[in-house]
């Protein structure tokens, strides 16, 4: 079940952890692709009034993971994604079903509940920050952890479903639940949870400002002491050209040439001009305006100007999925756009384009272009959370040093980066450089996966906040 970069993060991190010595069962909620996924199962725990209805705590293994599964028929067996119908509509009992995955989660670490006891919990976004709320005043309570995946979504609910979210007494407060008059599910994690985290070093800056602070930011200098910067990775093992079965060609640092086969492929698959020498940018994203995809537009000028080309792939905001297809439509050959998401496409436009085009206004992390280093895509990104955090700009130092693995620009100024891309194009020699830095940059959850298991094992774990 997947709909972002968290989904990424939990099913890569947890077997990151286990090289640090590090046990972890992850709660995810009962979604039908979730129940039919399951190898193993068992039910470890039942409740008859939860939340609504009957629930039962499964304990289950999938894709190498452990699990405990909260299999809530009358909560999450539903068509559409996670948060909304597929009208696109968000399912109006979104705040009982987070607050019953964070009570579940409450439960497991303070009752035991499955038999499963941890020294950590590690809740991830607005979704699971009420679990903090529940752990208030817990007799038994392990050390605990928020990752803010993106602050932009912060699961704000009237305080009219306070009488049916069971929290413990008084946890509506200023340094609790409360915000601004409302139960909000993220603002519980940022003032309750031992440790926060995001996703890259930049991001945990740049979100103690006003600017970028969603209204968080004067908490988040509060609690600057608690605030960790730590990159996200990706599953070097999935992503990895040599290896991978989904794209035309296999290749490697050493054999850039193979390369050009998954080019070649392609432009065919797309319907666009058979030319190796054209600049192939490409966007595997989100289409939003926090992705900056509207900048994108009025440069289409400038990539089709520059001899370049264009391939799209994903979905989003229906003006922006408009605007594409038009575009694609108006110069067949050279844009093209496939509106959805596909996980053996995106394997195959890292491998095929040229360069990966990611303009966001802001952007906690970002993976796209993770997987776009590890394929020898040059990434142009905007100058923003951890894409600035992960991109080694090839400016003149970098260039003499040899060290540059793509370009960096401040947001909103794509179209002179386009130039620059071109420019350090027309020299294969330069660009091939760029390639293998890129591929040789370490973008595995190795480095990420040690610091987190540090963060845990210097928590607290009688209760008592760091």
């Amino acid at each position: 079940m997947k709909t972002g970069g968290l989904a990424d993060v939990a099913g890569a991190l947890p077997l990151a952890l286990a090289a640090e010595g590090v046990e972890t069962t992850t709660l995810v909620p009962g979604y039908p692709s979730v129940m039919g996924r399951l190898e193993t199962a068992s039910v470890v725990h039942r409740e008859a009034g939860f939340f609504g209805g009957a629930a039962r705590l499964v304990r289950a293994t999938a894709a190498g993971l452990d699990l405990m599964v909260l299999d809530a028929p009358h909560l999450f067996n539903r068509a559409g994604n996670p948060y909304s119908a597929a009208d696109g509509g968000d399912w109006p009992d979104n705040g009982v079903r987070f607050a019953a995955l964070s009570r579940m989660a409450a439960g497991i670490a303070a009752e035991g509940l499955g038999g499963v006891r941890p020294d950590v919990l590690h809740a991830h976004d607005w979704q699971a920050g009420l679990t903090m709320a529940y752990l208030d005043g817990a007799t038994r309570r392990p050390g605990t952890v928020l990752t803010v995946h993106n602050l932009a979504f912060q699961g704000n609910f009237p305080a009219g479903l306070l009488p049916d979210l069971g929290l413990p007494a008084g946890v509506f407060r200023l340094d609790g639940a409360e915000f601004h008059g409302m139960v909000g599910y993220l603002k519980a994690g940022l003032a309750m949870a031992d440790a926060i985290t995001t996703v890259s070093p930049t991001y945990a800056v740049e979100i103690q400002t006003p600017e970028s602070g969603m209204g968080f930011d004067g908490l988040l200098r509060y609690r600057a002491g608690a605030l960790h910067g730590i990159l996200n990775g990706i599953d070097d093992e999935v992503w990895n050209p040599a290896t991978d079965k989904l794209i035309a060609a296999p290749f490697d640092v050493r054999h850039l040439g193979r390369r050009a086969a998954n080019k070649a492929a392609l432009q065919a698959r797309f319907g666009l001009e058979a030319n190796p020498g054209a600049l192939v940018f490409g966007v595997i994203s989100r289409l939003s305006w926090q992705k900056g995809l509207d900048f994108l537009l009025p440069a289409l000028d400038t990539v089709l100007a520059l001899g370049g080309q264009l391939v799209i792939l994903g979905s989003g905001e229906a003006d922006l999925e408009t605007a594409f297809r038009a575009a694609a439509a108006r110069h067949p050959g050279r844009i093209a756009c496939f509106i959805g998401y596909d996980e053996g496409l995106a394997h195959q436009v890292q491998a095929g384009i040229d360069a990966i085009v990611v303009p966001s206004r802001f952007e906690p992390c970002g993976l796209t272009q993770l997987c776009a280093l590890r394929y020898g895509a040059i990434p142009i990104v905007a100058r923003t959370g951890g894409l600035a955090d992960t991109v080694i700009d090839a400016n003149e130092a970098a260039l003499a040093a040899h060290t540059g693995t793509g370009l960096q620009f401040p947001p909103g100024q794509l179209v002179p980066a386009l130039h620059r891309a071109a420019a350090l194009w027309a020299q294969p020699e330069v660009w091939a450089r760029l390639q293998r830095n890129a591929m040789q940059a370490d973008v595995s959850w190795r480095r990420p996966a040690a610091q987190y298991a540090a963060l845990y094992r210097g928590l607290n774990t009688d209760g008592r906040r760091g």
